[in-house]
C-alpha cells in the first residue's frame, strides 16, 4: 500500500474516531451517572480534538504529522481504555473506534 493510501486510511480512521468520541461525549452528558463518566467525557473531548488535528495535519502534509499522529495514538489508547470500562453502547463504540484509529496511525507511521 502506498503512502497516499495510508494517509487516506488514517485520515478516515481519525474522522470516524472523532465522530465516535463526539457521540460518546454528548451521550455521556445525558447519562444518569454523570460523575462516574467524568473521565470518559474529558477524554472523549480531548481525543476528538486530537483526531481532528491529526486528520488536518495529514491533509496538509504538515511537517509535524509524525509527532501529531504519535500524540493521536496516545490519546486514542487512553480514551479506549477509559471508555471500555463503561457498558454503555456509545462508550463501547467509542473504544472500538479509538483502537482502530490508533492502529491506523501506527500503520501510517510505519509506511511514512
Amino acid at each position: 500500500m502506498n503512502q497516499e493510501q495510508q494517509y487516506k486510511d488514517c485520515i478516515e480512521a481519525c474522522l470516524q474516531c472523532m465522530n465516535a468520541c463526539n457521540v460518546c461525549y454528548v451521550s455521556s452528558l445525558k447519562e444518569y451517572e454523570l460523575a462516574m463518566l467524568r473521565e470518559c467525557i474529558r477524554l472523549d473531548r480531548e481525543c476528538a480534538d486530537i483526531c481532528d488535528l491529526a486528520a488536518q495535519s495529514m491533509l496538509r502534509h504538515s511537517p509535524f504529522v509524525t509527532q501529531i499522529c504519535e500524540l493521536c495514538i496516545t490519546a486514542c489508547e487512553a480514551c479506549a481504555e477509559e471508555c471500555s470500562k463503561h457498558e454503555h453502547d456509545h462508550c463501547q463504540a467509542c473504544a472500538e473506534a479509538c483502537r482502530r484509529c490508533a492502529e491506523a496511525c501506527r500503520q501510517m507511521l510505519v509506511a511514512a
